[in-house]
């Protein structure tokens, strides 16, 4: 259950730092809001974790360096994507990435099943807006990639030994920097409420995300915790809904249950799969 929970609070947590900014996205611009507020998660995980760079291993600098990466460019192309989407129908394109990985991580024949069915509702969620930006789509796109890889190192850094979350903070001070091009040309155009908007966002958004998938994924695999991220089309749709006017149909709110119900299914049969080999061996 803990990552479960955990997912769930990183889920929540971003969809709703994703609304809080979605009125700056037109006046700011997408990268320009997404650079600006990972460079206030950076500064909030230094503070917190002061990592170090003295010991530093290549194989943790390759890590720490393609994670933050990972999750800089995840975070701009979805912002990019929500300006010019409803939300639910960007994070759902976006769920692609980790869903993909969910898939190819599982063994069973009957898990890959759910999988499908999981991959089913996505389409049923996005399937009602016919007339949707081409652009906005590859956006989405763009970023699944970036997510199937964010969930994948997001297991090497919470498997790694000593130095987690200090190499955490590491990573997001990387997207932070990767996203200065942008966001430092868009500070002008930020006053003093949305400065306060973009700090709240940052954290809610992208510590607390950051931090909850990392101890997740050391819990337990990438290919469940890529199945967990099944929870971001499905409050993204919803806070969507209920903050932004984005329309849910009967067909939305259908693939909205097979994703959930695919998602708890592939986490239970994925943790008998995992704990199968445990077994043997004893």
């Amino acid at each position: 259950m803990a990552p479960v929970v955990l997912v769930l609070i990183g889920s929540i947590g971003t969809q709703a730092a994703a609304v809080l900014v979605t009125d700056m996205l037109s006046t700011v611009g997408a990268p320009g809001i997404s650079g600006l507020r990972m460079a206030a998660a950076a500064i909030i995980m230094v503070v917190l974790f002061r990592p170090k760079l003295s010991g530093m291993t290549r194989a943790r600098a390759i890590n720490i360096v393609v994670y933050g990466i990972a999750m800089g460019m995840m975070s701009m192309m979805v912002y990019a994507a929500i300006a010019r989407l409803p939300q639910g129908v960007a994070v759902t394109i976006d769920f692609l990435g980790p869903c993909v990985v969910s898939f190819l991580g599982l063994t069973m024949w009957r898990s890959r099943l759910w999988a499908v069915v999981a991959f089913i509702g996505v389409a049923l969620i996005a399937q009602p807006s016919n007339d949707l930006d081409v652009i906005g789509i590859a956006y989405a796109a763009v970023g699944a990639i970036f997510f199937g890889a964010y969930t994948l190192f997001a297991a090497r850094m919470g498997g790694a030994e000593g130095g987690c979350m200090p190499d955490l903070a590491l990573s997001v001070v990387v997207a932070a920097l990767i996203l200065t091009p942008f966001s430092v040309p868009a500070a002008p155009l930020v006053d003093g409420s949305m400065w306060v908007t973009i700090i709240i966002s940052g954290f809610i958004g992208a510590v607390v995300p950051y931090v909850v998938d990392t101890i997740a994924a050391g819990i337990t695999s990438a290919a469940i915790v890529g199945t967990l991220f099944a929870l971001d089309p499905v409050i993204g749709a919803l806070l969507g809904w209920t903050f932004s006017g984005d329309r849910l149909t009967g067909s939305m709110a259908a693939g909205i249950v097979l994703v959930a119900v695919a998602g708890a299914v592939i986490t239970w049969r994925g943790a008998g799969e995992s704990r199968e080999p445990e077994t043997a061996v004893a």
